[in-house]
């Protein structure tokens, strides 16, 4: 959704093509977007982000995928206004070398890109749990991701239907 809150009522009311691109730039997945408004009107936030959480645990894993094309790797220039409002602890040139070096250490390990909800986090931090996660199995490490992606879909849906 954009960067200013639409509020729930605003969102609910959106034609079905005009909700879905705002859910897009929540999620990059095109079938969780269609799916979360295709179960519109929410009674309220909470009912929101519940069906979007039932929604990307739907998914497969080639949905993931599309879901993580829409995310910078941590540590890089964000592409969008709100990976830039979560990534904004993160600064330091040796901090953000390390990131890279982890970060390519993780893509050859799991083979997608790192992803954690960064919002309110420093760079040590984001670094010492990628660190840690480059421990776990692949099985692990996907619900681990599947769950830091549920984590910013609901910062993001709850920040886009807040007040309005």
């Amino acid at each position: 959704m954009t960067s200013e809150a639409i509020g729930l009522a605003g969102f609910n009311a959106l034609p079905a093509a005009a909700a879905e691109a705002a859910l897009l730039a929540c999620c990059s997945a095109p079938r969780w977007a269609r799916a979360v408004a295709a179960a519109r009107p929410y009674a309220g936030t909470e009912a929101l982000l519940d069906a979007a959480d039932a929604a990307l645990a739907a998914l497969d894993d080639a949905d993931i995928d599309q879901a993580l094309a829409g995310h910078p790797r941590i540590g890089d220039r964000p592409t969008s206004a709100a990976s830039a409002r979560e990534q904004s602890g993160v600064s330091g040139a040796e901090v953000k070398a390390a990131l890279a070096a982890g970060n390519r250490a993780y893509e050859d390990k799991f083979g997608y890109l790192y992803l954690v909800c960064a919002a309110g986090r420093g760079g040590e931090e984001l670094l010492a749990v990628l660190r840690a996660r480059l421990d776990n199995d692949p099985s692990t490490e996907r619900q681990v991701m599947r769950g830091e992606l549920a984590k910013i879909n609901r910062l993001r849906l709850a920040r886009a239907v807040a007040g309005a």
